[in-house]
């Protein structure tokens, strides 16, 4: 069983989203062994300068880089990533699963992004759409990605 570990820079607050996280996990709890580590958002002033918004993504990129478990395999998810669709995601899981590799670390940013360095360093950087989602739907996006990759894998009736 792959552990998955999902580090998300940014709790979640509201209700439904956290009621959407928690019904995934449980879904999850079958198909892999998932840790969802949030990170706390650097507080930034209204209309942040360059200099400002850079020092706040290092310390997110540091605190993401404690938590991100040693020797797993890293998606950075980002704007520039690789789109890719949810078979392909459930191929690259169950690919990883057959080479050998047990942990995958899936990383978010926050409202601007994840620093450069910690997409650089990342195994894999994958793309949820062109289009700009909040980071907290991200979240909730990628859990039900997830889920329904190891479906399509399982040849389960959830993916049509």
């Amino acid at each position: 069983m792959l552990d998955i570990s999902l580090i998300c820079v940014g709790r979640l607050k509201e209700l439904y989203y956290t009621e959407a996280a928690d019904e995934y996990r449980k879904r999850l709890s079958g198909c892999c062994r998932l840790n969802v580590v949030e990170i706390p958002e650097q507080r930034l002033p209204d209309n942040p300068s360059g200099p400002q918004i850079d020092a706040a993504l290092r310390k997110e990129r540091e605190a993401i880089s404690k938590r991100c478990p040693e020797r797993a395999f890293t998606a950075a998810m980002c704007v520039e990533g690789l789109e890719i669709s949810s078979t392909e995601l459930s191929e690259f899981l169950m690919k990883c699963a057959g080479s050998g590799v047990s942990k995958i670390c899936f990383i978010t940013g926050g409202s601007y992004g994840l620093h450069p360095d910690l997409k650089a360093a990342a195994d894999a950087r994958f793309s949820l759409s062109r289009m700009t989602f909040p980071h907290h739907l991200a979240r909730i996006i990628i859990l039900e990605q997830l889920y329904r990759a190891f479906s399509i894998a399982e040849g389960g009736k959830y993916h049509k």
